[in-house]
């Protein structure tokens, strides 16, 4: 009897297996487009050509400065040109790109490069002012380099080599290949941090690639995307869009604030066809004034995510001819690795049934290998009835390495072999999950569980509402209550009676708000509510004698 041959047996070379990286992307498109617009920024253009040129220069620069696998460059800037270029020219010879959030206090910035252990630092100079102190304390060990851009011109100098003399420094040529092996490290990113120090969070190479791709595929991109940087590039690496734009031959339009006026001026101005940004930003165009709102020349997608928006805004985005794509995602994920994916029936829904469904989180992308929703406590799935609530579990190769220097941490986020997101959600009959809360926010009123996310969706359908946070108010009699706090639109002056009835013909007794404060949101540096902040405020209120 003939041996049966083993299928398994040839191995790998270096014909048939290279690491994946999204450093690729910009490789085969400034060959295949190189004269196709990489960069729209002002009166700034560079094309394909000109963007792999630079990123080249930006290596070659750093690799004579010493800079090599494993070291950490940080660069702290808004969505500018030079925070891009980082995105390829720093892993480029094997280092780390830390994008600093810019919103982050100097005490915590400050942290970040030391536990980072950064060995450089690119800093825009308004950015860079507020920073002198730390930087002198770290001057022994960190190499400062400023990035100048025009809209920086009046804020004084650092006193440091620019990021174009950087630059200068470098060579046009490529360097080899510096990266080895796909599981090396392409970029950290540390959490906000609001209840502690933030943690550092490790990317790989081949993550970042697969969740790019992902991207793309998910959003259907065409050839040649106009897209509109409203998304902080510091988080999340701008939910991998550096990589997957550039994979698409598309062009970044750099946008160093983000406001309503300069969005919808880019939008028509520079033919935006795409753009990212939390559901706040999504808010800020639909509120925008008369003299700031223009019509649309074109049809523009969105991707939103970062907290679970409401119909009601969806609706009104997408009014304004901007169609809304709902994903969910983690620092932890590479960003956003779960989306709402439309079906085929979506279309005949009426209006408000299909802002109900585009409001779900969706189903994992399909570079994400699993995802469940399981009860906390036995870690087995919950049923798919809409109902039960459990917690939202991931795997799969877009999962960061760990967090840098806490295996605690790292050991606690895998166990079981999943990654534990903190986000409780239900599972719909068509597998859709929906999120209710995380887990530390959802209230328990007289042994009832409480949606904050749901009382929140019924009180953002008021007129009068800008913005709302549902929290818990401690109460001797039920436990806990429904306080909501809100901030109202320009002009409007709802009462806390007129909000409480709103809600009585919308939900269940214990689910209505007992409280209602009015007044501006506190929100962390990427924009998200701090509603550790408001449940303290809460419970000092009810502390307070009736």
């Amino acid at each position: 009897m003939t041996e049966r041959p083993n299928l398994n047996a040839i191995p790998v070379s270096d014909a048939n297996h290279v690491p994946l990286t999204p450093l690729s992307f910009l490789s085969r498109t400034a060959d295949v487009h190189p004269d196709h617009p990489a960069i729209i920024y002002g009166e700034l253009r560079h094309s394909y050509r000109d963007m792999q040129t630079r990123c080249f220069r930006l290596a070659s620069a750093l690799a004579r400065r010493g800079i090599g696998s494993g070291d950490c460059v940080a660069v702290m800037a808004p969505n500018v040109p030079a925070l891009l270029e980082c995105h390829f020219g720093v892993p480029h010879v094997g280092a780390v790109l830390n994008a600093i959030n810019t919103r982050l206090d100097p005490a915590t910035i400050e942290y970040i490069l030391t536990h980072s252990g950064a060995r450089v630092l690119l800093v825009d100079r308004e950015l860079g002012q507020p920073l002198k102190d730390v930087l002198s304390r770290l001057s022994d060990r960190l190499t400062v380099f400023e990035i100048n851009d025009p809209a920086t011109a009046d804020f004084p100098a650092l006193g440091v080599p620019s990021y174009e003399d950087l630059l200068a420094e470098g060579s046009d040529a490529p360097l080899p290949d510096a990266v080895e092996d796909e599981w090396q490290t392409i970029a950290l990113n540390y959490t906000s941090g609001t209840t502690g120090r933030p943690k550092g969070v490790l990317y790989h190479h081949r993550g970042a690639y697969l969740n790019a791709l992902g991207n793309q595929q998910t959003w259907c991109l065409p050839r040649h995307p106009v897209y509109l940087w409203t998304l902080p590039m510091f988080h999340c690496n701008g939910w991998c869009f550096p990589w997957t734009i550039t994979a698409n031959a598309g062009t970044h339009v750099c946008l160093r604030k983000v406001e309503p006026e300069a969005i919808f001026e880019a939008i028509n101005g520079c033919g935006v066809t795409h753009f990212c940004g939390a559901p706040v930003v999504l808010n800020m165009l639909a509120n925008a004034p008369d003299t700031v709102r223009r019509p649309l020349a074109q049809k523009v997608q969105a991707f939103t995510a970062g907290a679970a928006p409401a119909p009601s805004v969806i609706g009104n985005v997408e009014k304004l001819g901007i169609e809304i794509t709902h994903v969910y995602g983690l620092t932890e994920v590479y960003g956003p690795c779960v989306v709402c994916e439309p079906q085929t029936d979506w279309p005949s829904l009426g209006a408000d049934e299909l802002a109900g469904r585009k409001a779900r989180q969706g189903v994992r992308y399909a570079t994400q290998q699993g995802m469940e929703v399981v009860d906390p406590h036995t870690r087995e799935p919950v049923p798919a009835d809409g109902q039960t609530m459990g917690e939202i579990v991931l795997r799969g190769n877009a999962v960061m390495k760990g967090y840098l220097e806490d295996e605690e941490a790292t050991a606690k986020a895998f166990e079981g072999g999943w990654f534990s997101t903190g986000d409780l959600a239900v599972r719909h009959a068509d597998g859709y999950v929906q999120i209710r809360d995380r887990l530390k926010d959802i209230i328990i009123s007289g042994g009832e569980n409480v949606s904050t996310i749901e009382v929140e969706s019924v009180l953002y359908q008021h007129d009068d509402v800008l913005d709302v946070a549902v929290v818990a108010e401690p109460s001797e009699k039920w436990g806990e209550t429904v306080c909501a706090f809100v901030e109202a639109k320009p002009g409007r002056m709802p009462s806390e009676e007129e909000l409480i009835a709103f809600c009585r013909d919308r939900l269940a007794g214990y689910k209505r708000p007992r409280r209602v404060v009015f007044g501006a949101l506190p929100k962390t540096s990427t924009g998200k509510i701090q509603k550790f902040v408001l449940r303290q405020k809460a419970k000092d209120l009810a502390s307070q004698p009736a």
